[in-house]
């Protein structure tokens, strides 16, 4: 009888690596949903411990500085979250997360820039001298109030953009969309409340149909945005923490965004 075999189809994903990053990290997001877009299987290191794995003489191999996240690949180590997402997504011949032409390609590449040059360096240095600055001073209140001028201007160049195009790029997510959107989620949870982030509804929206996709919904879950700007710490409190204890939710994976330990 003719038709009655059927043939076996591959249900394996192609193996990426193994990333080694810590819990909370918003920078291995970037990585971990392309993987979920082009079909590639990403293992996670297992028992990594920030500030303690990453300075190991084995993995300041793969990442000199011990910058987090890192992926292992067959060939070789990456390091800094954008270049292991763009790796990742180059895994998929002809991968729609680049786009379907030249010019795409390039906005593509030109939004990632812009999003790490503008919106996650903006944001790094909001939360850096809101929540690990240099106590209560007169300069403190100065930088904070450039600091958010600064990531306004950006934030507003981006709403433009936005105003009439639902992606960055094209009539589908590309990989400028998920660097973008991971970065942003970072201020959304830890320092951009409604008040804020409502002087540019074309981001919002951009922001949440971006979330409630399937692929960003698996790997980051439920983002609650932030409800107050938290006050700024003073010196005494500051320097009690010390460098190693200044890590927790609000920061960029464990640590403000400028460390050695992110990237």
């Amino acid at each position: 009888m003719i038709g009655t075999a059927h043939p076996k189809v591959r249900t394996d994903r192609p193996r990426g690596g193994v990333l080694y990053t810590n819990a909370g990290n918003t920078n291995a997001p970037k990585a971990l949903i392309t993987a979920e877009y082009s079909g590639v299987k990403l293992e996670l290191a297992k028992d990594f411990q920030l500030e303690v794995s990453n300075y190991t003489p084995e993995f300041l191999k793969m990442s000199p500085i011990g910058m987090v996240p890192v992926l292992k690949t067959p060939d070789g180590a990456i390091f800094d979250s954008n270049t292991i997402a763009r790796y990742v997504a180059k895994l998929k011949a002809d991968s729609p997360l680049y786009g379907s032409s030249l010019i795409e390609y390039a906005h593509i590449e030109q939004w990632m820039d812009f999003s790490a040059t503008e919106i996650e360096a903006g944001l790094g240095r909001w939360i850096y001298t809101a929540r690990f600055g240099f106590g209560r001073t007169g300069f403190n209140a100065l930088m904070c109030v450039f600091a958010t001028k600064v990531l306004k201007i950006s934030l507003d160049a981006l709403n433009t953009h936005l105003a009439n195009n639902t992606y960055l790029v094209g009539r589908s997510v590309t990989l400028a969309d998920i660097v973008i959107t991971c970065d942003l989620c970072w201020g959304y949870s830890c320092i951009m409340t409604k008040a804020f982030t409502s002087e540019f509804p074309h981001v919002e929206r951009y922001f949440w149909t971006m979330m409630n996709q399937p692929n960003f919904k698996k790997v980051i879950g439920e983002v609650k945005q932030v409800g107050v700007v938290p006050a700024v710490q003073s010196q005494s409190e500051g320097s009690s923490q010390g460098a190693g204890q200044s890590q927790g939710d609000e920061t960029k994976g464990g640590k403000v965004r400028g460390s050695s330990s992110q990237g």
